[in-house]
């Protein structure tokens, strides 16, 4: 018997409402509208600036729109596909997948659910930032006359496009084996870079009239809203270069022009639409590499795992012959008073093994590599170049640090055990410190040989910085991506760019600030320590 169409649109309703619902009751949602409401001021105290040499438009509600929408499909795609990211696995950590599992309901049925629930919720950003355009018309006053097609247009058709394409991508990555893990979070930025260029190239190869096929690869808007403004601007200023930005913290233009918004055509709604499709496509091809929480999948990685550290079959069989001629050689020996002692050695050498677990013998020997090259390559060359290339090697290393013990549930464990708030946290952080030196320690002995002193003192901070980053993101987040996706924004804007207060290697002067990144160390690590001791009272 076939099932009815009707019961199966009404099933995906009810599994994407009980998705967004899910989501929305979580503090992580708010936290989510929030950096939307702050992006939202950023862009209405002029902090954001749109501009084109040095004219803006004057805030009517064509420019308006266009701002918040470039600026939601532009910075907020970044940010949402952290944001949905982990839908599926939290089916699968709290049952619910298994559960899932047992009804009808094919893959596809579910990746599509799961793009479109992630939809809903980024779509609740782009409203957030329709409301902030609404408000920032009114309130900047330089024209009142209000358009809501102008204003609402760029939000509709360039940032829920892209909104769309971010959330089926990110159930693409939790189905694909390896970027489901912290890599994937790594390799969407630069993803996300490749769309952004992507779109922008075509628009540099075109300038004037642009071909119809730069619209389909526009992914932001931001090319084809160029092309519109450009028009209008020649008119004022016949001088104009084709410079256009979209930037934040520049110097605000000083000029303004009338711009009366975009002149839509079939060929750019249709290049808007098209996302859609890539969405649903993102979606559908999902659903080939899902496993669809099969339980012999899970059971074999569970063999596979236990099977690492299970003792011999001999050994299991000669315990269980003792205990059964001996009932009461099965209690527990007591611990000897030196094991009392305090072995904080031990402890963070125990630490550098739980971060190191499961490492392949190349990653050891790309990290060997990277310290070498730091100790071996012109040291302009070394504090330039090598050192970023070895300060990102380890990104899944470090976001170990502090969310562990959330993660593998051993919170409880840990907390209980003595003066855990004195050595586990001190041990994590330096074990930490000690892969930051394994990788990057050669451009330290560099600048100790060239007695570089400024240079040495921002190195070691920087490296004291990186893991109390992570150990502080880990310890109040309880999850490894939050610092997956900030540091890897930050290794880019500010340390690749050598962005003066971004660039927290500190090892080239221009750019260096080591006094401001002490600090911030400092302030980090006695957040850790606030954070676990509130945890260690309702441990």
């Amino acid at each position: 018997m076939k099932r009815s169409p009707i019961l199966g649109y009404q099933a995906l309703w009810h599994l994407v409402k009980a998705d967004f619902l899910t989501r929305v009751r979580r503090t992580s949602f708010l936290v989510t509208l929030a950096f939307a409401v702050f992006l939202g001021y950023q862009t209405f105290a002029g902090h954001i600036v749109m501009q084109l040499d040095d004219y803006r438009g004057v805030y009517n509600s064509a420019w308006v729109g266009a701002l918040m929408g470039l600026v939601t499909s532009s910075f907020l795609t970044l940010v949402g596909f952290y944001i949905v990211k982990g839908s599926i696995l939290r089916d699968e950590t709290t049952r619910v997948g298994q559960i899932l599992a047992a009804t009808p309901m094919s893959k596809t049925f579910y990746t599509v659910a799961k793009s479109l629930g992630n939809s809903a919720v980024l779509a609740a950003m782009v409203l957030v930032m329709a409301v902030a355009a609404l408000c920032m018309q009114l309130i900047r006053a330089e024209d009142r006359t209000l358009h809501l097609w102008a204003l609402l247009s760029p939000l509709l058709l360039y940032a829920l496009p892209s909104m769309a394409f971010v959330a089926a991508v990110a159930v693409l990555f939790e189905t694909l084996p390896v970027l489901r893990s912290g890599l994937g979070n790594v390799v969407w930025f630069f993803l996300w870079m490749g769309l952004l260029i992507g779109g922008v190239a075509p628009a540099m190869a075109h300038r004037g009239t642009p071909g119809n096929a730069a619209y389909f690869h526009d992914f932001t808007g931001l090319p084809t809203m160029m092309y519109q403004m450009r028009t209008p601007l020649l008119q004022v200023d016949p001088t104009f270069h084709d410079s256009f930005s979209l930037s934040i913290g520049s110097q605000p233009p000083r000029h303004r022009f009338l711009w009366t918004g975009v002149q839509w055509n079939a060929i750019q709604v249709a290049a808007r639409l098209i996302w859609f499709a890539w969405a649903l496509a993102a979606a559908l091809l999902a659903s080939i590499f899902f496993h669809r929480f099969d339980p012999a999948r899970e059971r074999l990685i569970r063999d596979r795992a236990a099977s690492v550290e299970r003792p011999p079959v001999e050994e299991l069989s000669a315990a269980k012959e003792l205990a059964r001629a001996d009932p009461w050689s099965a209690r527990l020996t007591p611990l000897p008073p030196s094991s009392l002692k305090n072995r904080f050695g031990s402890l963070v050498a125990a630490e550098l093994r739980l971060m190191l677990k499961g490492r392949q013998w190349w990653w050891y020997a790309v990290a060997g590599g990277l310290f070498i090259g730091c100790l071996a390559a012109p040291l302009d060359a070394s504090r330039g170049g090598v050192i970023l290339a070895a300060w990102i090697w380890p990104i899944l290393l470090w976001s170990q640090m502090g969310s562990r013990e959330a993660r593998y549930a051993t919170g409880s464990l840990v907390f209980s055990s003595p003066h855990a708030l004195q050595r586990q946290l001190p041990a994590a952080w330096i074990a930490g410190v000690i892969v930051t030196l394994a990788t990057g320690g050669g451009l330290g002995i560099r600048l100790l040989l060239a007695r570089d002193l400024h240079g040495l003192v921002g190195f070691l901070i920087a490296v004291c910085f990186i893991p109390s980053l992570a150990l502080a993101l880990g310890v109040w987040s309880g999850s490894s991506k939050f610092f997956e996706a900030l540091y890897t924004v930050w290794w880019y804007t500010g340390a690749a760019h050598h962005v003066r207060g971004l660039d927290y290697t500190g090892t080239v002067a221009a750019s260096s600030t080591p006094g401001m990144y002490l600090v911030l160390t400092v302030a980090l690590l006695a957040s850790c320590w606030m954070r676990r001791r509130t945890q260690l009272a309702y441990a």
